[in-house]
């Protein structure tokens, strides 16, 4: 037989332990993801579906290149059969999934800017929400700072790894699949402009909502501001950098990968007139001498930015839309303050 356990009889007396809590995320962080849980989730799969698209984009890149390049039929010398590459559409795929990804980056800032003017702020102080999260030993301050805070590094991580992605699947040089790098869309989506677009229009929609503290009116307002901010920086983005100015036979024939922001010519008697492209078709020395004494022309200059004014253009920019979002969060800081003191 086996002896009994004895146990010691319990008193009443004294109160039993509660069994611990399981391990839960706490504080403002993760109130905020809670709150915010569906922007959160769609924002994930935006990331993934940009993923995949991406790493699509680069596995049938190679493919992309032979279905736009040179074939023979029958197939001699290693060129591709051109029945085969007729009905390829591998390059339309490609530079179509490009564009894609580049278009989303270029407009991100506009669905950020209307949901942080309603939904992240407008909304919660239209419904009180806000005003009760004051009383639960939050200080508005801190508030404000971890609604900021937790949307700013998700969308700096997100952004950052789609762009990094995007330039890497970007390896093939042939400028007609991939655009110019100056185009407006391929010129956001591979720099740090748009990860500074993103909080410039998180910081005007946080500000938007905090002033009109209703919804659907913050969202508009914010993403009127961030449309107009996104086409004066378009309009003058060719002038945050010193530009380049080619003269002489060079000024006729310029590389693919040069923006060209004007193009003239010089007269004999020293006139500059711009936007003249006298001679610009003409392919011989003697063919450019003869067109310029027929045109009685004594040069040729063309203004322009290089590809090497790329990283300039991208910096300054961003430094431009940090300034403005650290601007909005500061006048957002302040109007709180004032309407809480």
């Amino acid at each position: 037989m086996s002896a009994p356990t004895l146990r010691p009889p319990s008193d009443p007396a004294v109160p039993s332990r509660p069994a611990p809590a399981p391990l839960r995320p706490s504080g403002l962080t993760w109130t905020v993801l809670r709150l915010h849980r569906a922007a959160l989730l769609v924002w994930v799969a935006a990331l993934l579906v940009a993923g995949a698209v991406l790493t699509w984009m680069y596995v049938i890149a190679p493919n992309a290149g032979v279905a736009g390049g040179p074939c023979a039929a029958p197939p001699v010398d290693g060129l591709p059969d051109c029945a085969a590459v007729d009905a390829m559409t591998t390059n339309d795929v490609y530079s179509a999934g490009l564009d894609l990804v580049a278009t989303a980056l270029s407009y991100l800032m506009l669905p950020v800017a209307a949901w942080a003017g309603a939904a992240l702020i407008g909304r919660e102080l239209e419904n009180g929400t806000a005003q009760l999260a004051w009383t639960q030993s939050v200080t508005p301050v801190r508030w404000l700072a971890a609604k900021l805070a937790v949307p700013a590094v998700l969308l700096t991580a997100g952004t950052t790894a789609v762009v990094l992605l995007h330039v890497w699947v970007r390896r093939d040089e042939n400028g007609n699949l991939l655009g110019a790098w100056y185009d407006s869309d391929v010129y956001l989506s591979i720099g740090p402009t748009a990860v500074a677009y993103a909080l410039a229009g998180l910081a005007l929609g946080a500000l938007a909502g905090l002033i009109l503290r209703k919804a659907l009116p913050a969202a508009g307002a914010a993403f009127a501001a961030t449309l107009v901010l996104s086409y004066v920086l378009r309009a003058v983005r060719p002038s945050l950098w010193p530009t380049t100015t080619i003269t002489g036979r060079a000024a006729l024939d310029l590389p693919p990968d040069v923006l060209v922001l004007e193009h003239g010519v010089v007269t004999s008697d020293g006139r500059r007139i711009g936007n003249d492209l006298a001679c610009v078709g003409s392919e011989t020395q003697n063919q450019i001498r003869a067109c310029m004494k027929s045109s009685r022309l004594s040069d040729f200059w063309a203004t322009v930015h290089p590809e090497s004014h790329f990283w300039p253009l991208q910096l300054v920019e961003s430094g431009v839309l940090l300034a403005v979002a650290g601007a909005a969060v500061a006048v957002t800081f302040t109007v709180l303050r004032r309407r809480t003191a």
